[in-house]
């Protein structure tokens, strides 16, 4: 069984989507159409942009969901999947791919999710970290003895896991998780703390989009995020959504769902092998492969 797999914000790179805007026409218009719907040319930051354009927030997102809705467009009668899953807002990207959610629709609610995101971190000062080397259960542990809010944001890969709180919380984990034999505890270079409470104004703003859009039948079942569960169900789809923006990223356990259910092979439609990397370090035998044009 084929398992696709989208990436999330971290994967964009200057250059993203240029061959396909160059190379397809059905590519050409999805990218002009997603210019019109956003109110500014995406397209000449992502293809020729600096790095640090393409580093902001409510450009990331739109962006890395775009080459990875295009690309699977693109694929066309190629793109067969039994089931899909997405990294954070890769999940919007999966949902799309799997006709869930129109184009149209999908890119208005990853440009609101970027925006209420934004203004969360604006409010207060926070962060997230990488913690390397300790079992997840350490790493919930320590988050739950201290005081400040830091909480387990991605479980990425087995012995990777992300958290996410303000900025003493993340500081005072950090220092725990060294003590604790953690081999790495590295601050990352975010915007704010992604997946955590203290997204709760952003997932109150994305919640009132979320419930006014239509959401179908997924043509297979999308894995999703907060419980890392098979769903086809609109209500509930709709319902994991609003859940994702303050809830963790259980990557971790959706790829071994996924293997349980019979994948295969999986693959990653969109920038960058990221998402590659991690379901090897959760099953080395398994067959990875980056969609291609």
């Amino acid at each position: 069984m084929k398992a696709y797999i989208f990436p999330g914000q971290g994967a964009q790179f200057v250059g993203m989507g240029k061959d396909l805007y160059e190379q397809s026409e059905q590519a050409r218009a999805l990218f002009e159409q997603a210019n019109e719907i956003l109110g500014f040319r995406i397209t000449d930051i992502m293809f020729e942009g600096t790095d640090e354009d393409l580093k902001q927030t409510n450009v990331t997102q739109p962006a890395v969901f775009l080459h990875s809705v295009v690309l699977a467009n693109v694929l066309g009668n190629e793109f067969k999947p039994d089931m899909v899953a997405g990294h954070s807002l890769g999940e919007f990207s999966a949902l799309v791919a799997a006709k869930a959610l129109s184009f149209e629709d999908g890119l208005r609610l990853v440009a609101a999710r970027a925006n209420a995101m934004q203004k969360a971190c604006e409010l207060q000062p926070s962060t997230m970290a990488a913690i390397l080397g300790l079992d997840d259960f350490t790493v919930e542990d320590i988050c739950h003895r201290i005081s400040d809010i830091v909480v387990p944001a991605n479980y990425n890969c087995p012995g990777q896991l992300v958290i996410s709180g303000t900025v003493a919380g993340v500081d005072k984990a950090c220092e725990l998780m060294t003590a604790a034999g953690a081999k790495r505890a590295l601050k990352l270079n975010v915007g704010g703390a992604f997946h955590s409470p203290l997204m709760e104004a952003a997932r109150v703003e994305l919640e009132h989009a979320i419930v006014n859009t239509e959401i179908k039948v997924p043509v297979c079942p999308v894995y999703q995020n907060i419980d890392a569960k098979p769903y086809t169900d609109p209500a509930l789809i709709k319902h994991n959504l609003i859940a994702q923006l303050t809830g963790p990223v259980r990557w971790t356990q959706t790829v071994k769902h996924m293997l349980e259910d019979g994948a295969t092979s999986f693959t990653e439609v969109g920038p960058g092998n990221v998402l590659q990397g991690l379901v090897k370090k959760v099953d080395r035998q398994i067959a990875t492969e980056s969609a291609v044009l």
